[in-house]
């Protein structure tokens, strides 16, 4: 084995060409579960919901008001007065009593069911009570005026939700209104986390000389979780090839395995090696800055990133890479960032050769360089978002226009 010595990079592919790669092995998932209602925001629905009844279920009443007929007062006005005896008063939760008769009316709140012969309600600031429960309509009223019609929102049968829509408060809201507590949904991707390296130490913990706390197992589990994913976490791995393969192998269930550290070309960057003993590796290299020592494959059905170790490396190529893979095998639609114009506040250089994604902070709308170092955490955490340097370009020049995608 060549684990004994440097390995440089004799070849890299395009940032088009390794997101062609990890989407062609994205398979979505397939498995599925139930879920309660108020668990269900954000996930994806595996059926679709189809409606047993009308929404709302009755006629109801659009706003405070008396329930009439409408002919009783289609000439009404403060001049001509139609004057009416109110015969009950209906809340919200109770059912009517009496129908409504010629030269009645019902005392109604919104919301309320419509009593059997009314088919309009005068909302209250166009009436006027007089003595002994007669009430005076001073406005003309028109057939179903201020009345909500049964089915008016979701009919009987209807399909309301299709498979594969992610549920939003909204969506849920409506599921609600059916009187559905529990949705089938598909699960979320298991994705295991292992940071490697001897280096690597967890926070809470002191630090002996050469060592560092763990930055990647928080960032990526960050972003894991917010595009789908559910973070299963193993200890860190040690940089031999026996302790990596053990890892990888106690989560053998898993979706997707993420590796950050161990990716490059040292001879304790093993990361390659253990995927090649387990697996496929399909590209090992990717001409961007940062980020080009990441390495892709698969075991059996689980593709499997070695993330470079540097905190901006891994977080920009988890955004990059990571993100469009998850969601895809979590079946949720394609990440849409948001993305403004803004001017260049200095000069800014980069290699030829590789895209860089260059954070930078917006202020007034000013992009202002905020990459300080691929080891560096402040780079990422400093910025609002990133500028994109195609690989032909070597010089942004200072007051250019910049396009920033924000994080």
């Amino acid at each position: 084995m060549c684990a004994n010595k440097m390995r440089p990079f004799r070849h890299t592919i395009t940032l088009t060409e390794a997101l062609e790669i990890i989407i062609g092995n994205a398979r979505p998932v397939t498995k599925t579960e139930l879920v309660q209602l108020a668990r269900a925001n954000g996930r994806v629905l595996a059926r679709d919901v189809q409606s047993s009844v009308d929404v709302p279920p009755f006629d109801r009443a659009a706003m405070d008001g008396y329930a009439l007929i409408s002919e009783d007062a289609g000439n009404a006005s403060p001049d001509n007065p139609c004057v009416l005896q109110s015969i009950e008063t209906v809340h919200t939760g109770n059912t009517p009593t009496q129908k409504i008769q010629p030269g009645t009316c019902t005392e109604i709140a919104t919301g309320a069911p419509i009593p059997d012969g009314a088919d309009a309600v005068i909302m209250v600031e166009h009436t006027e009570q007089s003595s002994h429960g007669s009430v005076k309509i001073l406005a003309a009223v028109k057939p179903q005026q201020n009345i909500g019609q049964r089915g008016a929102d979701i009919k009987i049968h209807e399909v309301i939700l299709k498979q594969g829509d992610r549920l939003t408060p909204s969506r849920l809201g409506a599921i609600a209104a059916l009187g559905i507590k529990e949705v089938e949904v598909f699960v979320r991707p298991v994705v295991t986390i292992f940071s490697t390296g001897n280096e690597i130490v967890p926070p809470g913990q002191p630090l002996r000389t050469g060592q560092i706390y763990d930055i990647n197992r928080f960032t990526l589990g960050a972003v894991i979780e917010e595009h789908g994913g559910q973070v299963k976490h193993q200890p860190t791995s040690i940089d031999t090839l026996e302790s990596l393969t053990a890892s990888i192998n106690a989560c053998a269930d898993s979706d997707i395995f993420v590796l950050s550290g161990g990716s490059s070309v040292g001879e304790r960057d093993l990361t390659v090696d253990a995927i090649k003993q387990l697996g496929t590796v399909l590209f090992h290299g990717v001409a961007v800055k940062p980020g080009k020592p990441t390495v892709f494959g698969r075991i059996g059905d689980s593709p499997v990133f070695g993330m470079p170790g540097y905190p901006t490396s891994c977080l920009s190529n988890a955004y990059m890479l990571l993100v469009p893979l998850l969601r895809r095998r979590a079946r949720l639609p394609e990440h849409k960032a948001r993305v403004i114009s803004a001017t260049l506040s200095k000069t800014v250089f980069s290699t030829r050769g590789r895209h860089q994604f260059y954070p930078v902070k917006v202020v007034e709308g000013e992009a202002i360089p905020a990459f300080r170092a691929s080891g560096n955490i402040t780079s990422m955490s400093k910025a609002d978002g990133f500028i994109e340097i195609a690989s032909e370009t070597e010089t942004l020049e200072k007051g250019s226009i910049v396009d920033v995608t924000f994080f």
